[in-house]
């Protein structure tokens, strides 16, 4: 008999000829030290036992490996090494076989490439996403991919960092046979594969020693596709190095080309843009541990409503029609509801022009969806979102039909991005079921999903927030009742800086072409216009009772909105858009407009360099940030980190702003804050929270603690 390899994680039995290397790691079987040792060493028993013919690597559970694990984050490493994991399993003796059943990603699918012959089952999932995390494969997947797949299918795999399936593994060579049976087990499918190879002879099988297919095409192709990465990488620095990796792989010798490539990997993990990601990475995964869900089971939710039928409430239900639901629409009149079926079928014929669903599919879809114009079409409903004209009085009226006709028990939600959601609840006899859902537009693309929890809801309707959320693929971030919530309070504040250095002297344009540098998609000018000038408009106007009458106010974006220049959606705003484009042009009458507002004012215009513009921007996001933190309107800094990840645009590698202000320093976002204070103390009031922190000589991130 064999012995057992030396780490619970990892096991060995003899099965005839074949020895089983069975990894048991949950939940994911993720290569811990453990893994790894085990792996090692059951190479080296095969090789020594005189008996053993092939080897199988199998894993329990559902997952094969799902990659590194991430309990060593940030922690020394402890050998082996991955890398020499994988080419104790390449040098092996004996032919070995890795059978891959669910998640096969990162190091794991590198653990298979090192594999003499690959079994997977058709629904198992094949990536090397480490790109997500600031990272490139460094365990031989930029050098094994490439001799199995082609160079340029196996860098654009990795640069996507999404995975495929076992099929198109097939197709692309990463995989030799899929196992469609799927009433066999992993070991079963993989004994029988192991031993159907030992009967026909089957050899050892390295795949070091494959040389890339037309390797002068694949430089050309890589060259392509390095000049069209370095301009959509904005600054990113691990995609470049991939491309780099796999051109070793075409030009150079296995051994050169795996050295450039751990080279390159440490380069990869001391980049700063690492830490940033590391954190989304995490702060992704504790947004969800929220109070309210501790001990609450969430309401079963087997139906939807959704009322109003505009561009959100048609985003709305298709984001729970994609999630399996059924949904009904409420509108006004006839009229109305035809706009709304209108929005929600032109979901779905973008995706079937995309190819991303068939007709088929769409029809089968929308089987689910009911318009009507009764309320009393929701009274068996388990939740109702409402997502109406964006003002309070409406909202209560809506929430008093609803409370008149849902059944006991069902959640009422409000989409509202601003208004006081107690208000809201007030407006019922429930206020324990009412809570606050804040999509972003478009709802059923946008992946940030605000709960906003006010004072009166039941710890339940919290719960069952987030498994909507779950079910809908959405980021759920747990937000306490005030103006603007976390995001939009936050906005409101940044978007004053920008408006104020636009009338100090910086052109609109400037100032998006600072933002962008920085990583954005687009700058705050751009984004009015995208999402509609007379949305903050109507904001603008609301709050007008209750402004503070010293506070300076920039009048720019109200001359252009009273033109009915609203972005996009008529042709002008901040920018002009010509006819079919959606990209904007800048404008010489919003710079008069600026000029004019500026003399009116007596402002004389002074120059801004990017580097200033961009510290403003970001100092008003991170004071405000604090004082959202301080009035428990956000639990944690990662919740605002979050937030502006997946709603705001904040570039994803610098980790959010509250990450950002770590890096930077507290002290210095301090001493900017009141340097700028000089020329106007009322808005540059450092947050208290702030200055505390620096007092302490803490940080953002001393703050991450656990929900209680």
């Amino acid at each position: 008999m064999v012995p057992p390899a030396p780490t619970s994680e990892v096991t060995t039995a003899l099965h005839g000829p074949v020895l089983v290397v069975s990894i048991h790691n949950p939940p994911v079987n993720a290569l811990s030290a453990a893994v790894r040792r085990g792996l090692a060493d059951a190479m080296a028993q095969a090789d020594a036992t005189p008996e053993v013919q092939g080897v199988l690597i199998v894993s329990e559970g559902r997952t094969f490996i799902a990659g590194a694990d991430i309990r060593e984050f940030g922690k020394p490493p402890v050998p082996p090494a991955l890398p020499d994991v994988c080419q104790r399993i390449e040098s092996c003796t004996k032919p070995v076989v890795a059978c891959l059943q669910g998640a096969a990603l990162g190091g794991g699918l590198e653990v298979a490439l090192a594999s003499h012959h690959r079994l997977a089952f058709a629904a198992a999932k094949l990536g090397l996403p480490e790109v997500e995390l600031g990272l490139m494969p460094g365990a031989g997947g930029t050098q094994r991919a490439p001799r199995l797949m082609g160079a340029k299918a196996a860098a654009e795999l990795m640069l996507s960092g999404k995975p495929i399936s076992a099929q198109a593994g097939v197709q692309a060579g990463l995989i030799d046979r899929l196992e469609e049976d799927t009433r066999l087990s992993p070991l079963a499918a993989g004994l029988a594969y192991t031993q159907a190879l030992l009967a026909q002879g089957a050899p050892v099988r390295r795949v070091r020693d494959r040389a890339v297919a037309e390797p002068a095409a694949a430089l050309v192709a890589l060259q392509a596709l390095a000049d069209d990465t370095a301009k959509k990488s904005r600054g990113l620095f691990s995609p470049l190095k991939i491309i780099e990796a796999v051109r070793a792989a075409v030009e150079l010798p296995f051994d050169e080309g795996m050295a450039l490539e751990r080279r390159l990997f440490l380069a990869c993990i001391d980049s700063p843009q690492r830490a940033g990601l590391i954190h989304a990475f995490f702060a992704e995964r504790e947004v969800a541990k929220v109070p309210e869900a501790r001990g609450a089971a969430p309401r079963p939710v087997a139906s939807l409503a959704v009322i109003g039928g505009g561009t959100m409430g048609a985003g709305i239900a298709a984001a729970a029609l994609d999630a399996g639901l059924p949904v009904v629409m409420v509108e006004r009149d006839d009229e109305a509801i035809a706009r709304g079926v209108a929005n929600v079928a032109k979901v779905y014929d973008g995706l079937v022009a995309k190819g991303r669903l068939t007709e088929g599919q769409k029809a089968a879809t929308l089987a689910r969806f009911t318009p009507t114009t009764r309320y009393a079409d929701v009274v068996t409903v388990d939740l109702v979102i409402e997502a109406v004209f964006e003002d309070l009085e409406v909202k209560k009226a809506v929430f008093r039909q609803l409370d008149a006709v849902c059944k006991p028990g069902a959640v009422l939600a409000t989409n509202t991005s601003y208004l006081d959601i107690d208000a809201i609840a007030a407006a019922t006899r429930r206020p324990q079921d009412v809570i606050g859902l804040h999509f972003f537009s478009p709802a059923n693309i946008m992946k940030l999903l605000e709960i906003v929890v006010p004072a009166q809801v039941s710890p339940d309707v919290v719960a069952t927030a987030f498994e909507l959320a779950k079910r809908m693929k959405k980021v759920p971030v747990r937000a306490g009742v005030c103006d603007g919530f976390i995001g939009n309070r936050i906005l409101a504040v940044y978007k004053q800086a920008a408006d104020y250095l636009m009338e100090d002297g910086a052109s609109p344009y400037e100032i998006d072409a600072a933002v962008r540098s920085f990583g954005y998609p687009m700058g705050p000018f751009q984004v009015t216009d995208l999402a509609g000038g007379d949305i903050g408009w109507a904001t603008r106007k609301r709050r007008a009772a209750t402004r503070d009458p010293w506070a300076r106010y920039v009048e720019v974006a109200d001359r252009i909105c009273e033109r009915g220049w609203f972005g996009q959606k008529t042709g002008r705003g901040f920018y002009r858009y010509p006819p079919g484009a959606r990209s904007g042009q800048p404008d010489p009458e919003v710079l008069a407009i600026v000029d004019a507002e500026r003399a009116r004012k007596g402002v004389r215009p002074r120059t801004f360099t990017a580097e200033e513009i961009l510290r403003r921007y970001l100092a008003a996001m991170v004071n405000e940030g604090a004082r959202v933190l301080a009035d428990g309107i956000a639990l944690r800094p990662l919740d605002i980190d979050v937030t502006f990840l997946h709603g705001y645009g904040f570039p994803r590698h610098r980790g959010g702003p509250m990450k950002y202000a770590d890096t930077v320093g507290l002290p210095q976002i301090l001493a900017d804050i009141r340097r700028f204070a000089e020329d106007d103390p009322l808005f540059w009031q450092p947050a208290p929270l702030l200055e505390q922190l620096v007092a302490e000589g803490r940080n953002f991130d001393s703050l991450n603690q656990p929900a209680d």
